[in-house]
């Protein structure tokens, strides 16, 4: 097999086959998506910043009132005629506009599912943080990078104390995470319903939005958070407009050093473990274990590596921005399979969500033996 590869390497560096390969009849269309897809790597960085530019100027929104012209446009987005002239050819290329009839733009393909998508358009404008920190690939894969801006804006993720954190500090990435927890709340939620639990704890539950979610689904289930203190400070506010009061409790502490705390029959995880390199997730899971009855159950909700159709989103963005951030890394589902095992959790089995791009699920059990040794 070796042997076969190392041909199959040389003919395809090589320049005088690439030009064959483009000219003959039967290989040139693979020869053709081949060259796009390299570029597409050179330019994925540009292409990004068209969306960046289309989100900043809510040019989706505009276009979801009706199709328009460039000078409406130009107009409407303060831009000169040239510039939206530009803009508007670019989106068009990437599928996020699409030229109608008289002059006229409308909404694309790509462009149509980002009209009132605050989750997306959020993480959209954060990803100008990543690109800072990998303005030099190379330099934060040797470790030369003093402080990255992710460290920055996800403080606890390189703080020896979270616990200490202050409401301000924590503000940013809180306000992140509740924009963006519409993207999986649903696809955990309808992969595995909670009717039949009594009592649900988000352990890194943030500002209680998969909570809240999990209250519209299961009339009846109670809720419990558990996070740092500034965050549940701000989950307060959340929770008290939402009419959660009474079926919300709040639980300040940091999973690294605090109990968690017990009663519910179900916990989760959601977009928690891979933020944490091994040990530390370890840690977790084992408390969470502890926290649950005989019988209880674990949703873990995280983009997974090796996932059929999304590799590149499991190891190569989360891979980096895990690294830029300063900690954690993207796990296959095996993987964390057997990191629930060693935790003490059993009757693993992974379920099928409808976008498993944006989210896998594990499902664990805390067995009659894992229970017994809670306290060890």
């Amino acid at each position: 097999m070796d042997r076969w590869l190392a041909l199959r390497d040389r003919l395809l560096a090589s320049r005088s086959f690439q030009r064959r390969a483009a000219a003959f009849a039967p290989t040139a269309p693979i020869a053709h998506k081949r060259a796009g897809e390299l570029f597409d790597l050179v330019a994925g960085f540009v292409y990004s910043q068209v969306l960046l530019a289309c989100v900043q100027l809510r040019l989706f929104d505009a276009l979801a009132e009706g199709p328009q012209t460039l000078e409406a446009l130009s107009g409407r987005l303060a831009l000169p005629g040239e510039s939206t002239e530009r803009l508007m050819a670019a989106a068009v290329a990437l599928r996020l506009v699409e030229r109608r009839g008289d002059g006229r733009f409308g909404l694309g393909s790509l462009g149509a599912p980002m009209v009132g998508n605050t989750a997306i358009a959020a993480m959209v404008e954060h990803h100008a943080a990543l690109y800072a920190d990998l303005a030099d690939p190379v330099a934060l894969l040797r470790g030369q990078r003093a402080a990255s801006s992710l460290a920055r804006y996800w403080p606890y993720a390189d703080e020896a104390s979270p616990g200490e954190l202050s409401v301000a500090s924590v503000a940013g990435y809180s306000a992140l995470m509740s924009a963006s927890q519409p993207l999986v709340a649903d696809e955990i939620l309808d992969a595995y319903p909670l009717d039949g639990h009594r009592c649900l704890l988000d352990v890194g539950g943030g500002e209680g939005g998969f909570l809240a979610s999990a209250a519209l689904r299961a009339p009846a289930l109670q809720l419990m958070l558990f996070d740092l203190p500034a965050v549940v400070e701000r989950a307060r506010a959340r929770r008290d407009a939402a009419g959660l009061t009474h079926r919300m409790q709040l639980f300040g502490g940091s999973f690294l050093t605090d109990r968690l705390p017990e009663g519910a029959d179900v916990a989760s995880l959601v977009r928690v473990i891979h933020d944490h390199d091994d040990a530390t997730a370890l840690h977790i899971l084992r408390a969470v274990r502890r926290a649950l009855p005989a019988g209880g159950t674990l949703l873990l909700a995280e983009p997974m590596a090796g996932t059929p159709g999304a590799e590149a989103m499991g190891d190569a963005y989360f891979g980096f921005y895990l690294l830029a951030m300063g900690r954690g890394r993207p796990r296959s589902a095996a993987a964390l399979r057997s990191m629930l095992l060693a935790a003490g959790f059993d009757r693993v089995r992974q379920v099928k969500t409808r976008m498993p791009l944006q989210t896998g699920l594990l499902i664990a059990h805390v067995g009659i033996a894992s229970a017994a040794a809670k306290g060890v």
